[in-house]
């Protein structure tokens, strides 16, 4: 960053669908290729880590792909190109299987097109067609090579390369990884380091513990090569939460990413209901139009309405939004925020809520029998506009009416947030909110990679 670009290019190289049942990991093949390069080449930025559409049923477990922007003379591209994939080549090679496709894509250019970037960003937050990735590759003169057939793995590659992530808010991460004769076996980190750790240098990271249930966040599950992974504001931060962690293992190596991750990035505000449409991550307003029901699982469901048509949304049991969703009623106007799941035989195109903001509250109003002027009893319908009698003194009337009382509301207008355990790689904890970031970092901190 701020170095003289006269005389060289950007080589941007995307990787994705790396992981594997077997094993394996986009960003850890990332990190190895980082080691491989740097020293002998320049990086333009940090490795970028790419968080893709979290509702694609074909997705990976993070869903995220790697980008990595190189500084090479023009008549050293091809010798990056040949080691990238000899490098990719070698590792994919160990962990292939039939539901995945791995891919490498290589784009030569000192800026992104804007084709690229619109690309990128209908990756994060809608559905990509095969046809549409091949277009794109085909007008910006993108070279790739996939590891099995299916070209899946393309468009992550590609989509990475058109989020260079320099006009809107970002965050980072630092990933640590095992040594190869730990995959598989149980992370040893203490939990104790990592609460400490997350009480010095929070609000600066973030979603490191569930401070409710007691649980650490930062480490994954599965035979994957991570070994924990910290968020925060700034790789100096990261680096200094790194050193507080105490782990029972040795760290093979670890890496700085720059991201998307944490910054709502999924999320596009709908003028109306009826544009939404399947695997999306929306924002919509509307009205709540029935009454919110419990169903198995301690899950919530309940639709909502504009003038355009009406959707479901679903409040599960993990987020802890259920138990605010139970009490809506008719009439109260919110904004619902969620991937969209599409609709089965069992229920309704569904809005799968990650958050709910209350704009408006309708009154929540009781109607009671009148009380008998005689004697003060509550009176007793006789039927449908045949008025009132007391059943204590008889007293009979057509005069009265219901008496309407309008009841306080176990509940306010404002955001309501899931619990930390429930939130998706690209969800803005409420913690970022006026931390995001509008400017790319100006340098790269050093070192933001290690062994």
């Amino acid at each position: 960053m701020g170095r003289n670009l006269q005389n060289k290019v950007v080589l941007h190289i995307g990787i994705d669908d790396i992981d594997s049942p077997l094993g394996g990991c986009t960003t850890h093949l990332a990190s190895i290729l980082v080691e491989s390069l740097d020293g002998r080449f320049s990086f333009k930025d940090y490795p970028n880590l790419i968080r893709l559409n979290p509702n694609i049923p074909w997705k990976t477990r993070g869903n995220g792909a790697v980008a990595l922007r190189v500084l090479v003379e023009e008549d050293s591209v091809s010798q990056v190109v040949e080691r990238v994939l000899d490098t990719v080549g070698g590792y994919v090679e160990e962990f292939m299987h039939p539901k995945r496709n791995p891919c490498v894509a290589f784009y030569t250019s000192n800026n992104v097109s804007r084709s690229l970037r619109w690309f990128g960003v209908k990756a994060i937050r809608d559905v990509i067609t095969l046809d549409l990735v091949k277009k794109v590759v085909g007008r910006n003169g993108v070279k790739f090579e996939c590891y099995e057939p299916g070209l899946r793995g393309l468009v992550g590659a590609v989509a990475a390369i058109g989020v260079p992530l320099d006009d809107c808010d970002y965050t980072y991460e630092l990933l640590a990884y095992r040594c190869r004769e730990n995959w598989g076996k149980t992370r040893l980190v203490e939990d104790e380091s990592v609460f400490k750790m997350d009480e010095e240098t929070r609000p600066h990271t973030f979603l490191n513990v569930d401070w409710e249930e007691k649980r650490v966040l930062i480490t994954p599950r599965g035979v994957d090569p991570v070994l924990y992974g910290i968020r925060g504001e700034d790789p100096g931060i990261l680096i200094k939460a790194m050193k507080m962690v105490k782990i029972g293992e040795p760290i093979e190596r670890w890496t700085i990413f720059r991201s998307n991750q944490g910054t709502d990035m999924h999320l596009q505000r709908v003028p109306a209901i009826s544009s939404i449409r399947v695997y999306q991550s929306v924002i919509v307003r509307g009205k709540v139009v029935s009454k919110p029901m419990w169903i198995k699982g301690g899950h919530v469901v309940f639709r909502i309405g504009d003038e355009t048509g009406t959707i479901d949304v679903a409040a599960y049991e993990p987020t802890g939004l259920q138990h605010i969703a139970s009490k809506l009623i008719p009439g109260d106007v919110i904004e619902a925020s969620g991937g969209v799941r599409p609709a089965s035989s069992k229920h309704d195109m569904t809005i799968n809520l990650e958050r709910l903001h209350i704009i408006k509250l309708a009154e929540l109003v009781e109607k009671r029998n009148p009380k008998c002027p005689k004697c003060g009893k509550t009176m007793k319908s006789m039927g449908r506009n045949k008025g009132y009698r007391c059943p204590k003194c008889g007293f009979r009337t057509c005069k009265a009416s219901k008496i309407i009382i309008v009841k306080k509301r176990d509940l306010e207008t404002g955001t309501y947030y899931p619990r930390l355990r429930a939130y998706r790689h690209l969800m803005k904890p409420p913690t970022r909110i006026g931390r995001e970031k509008r400017k790319p970092p100006t340098r790269i901190y050093t070192p933001f990679h290690g062994t």
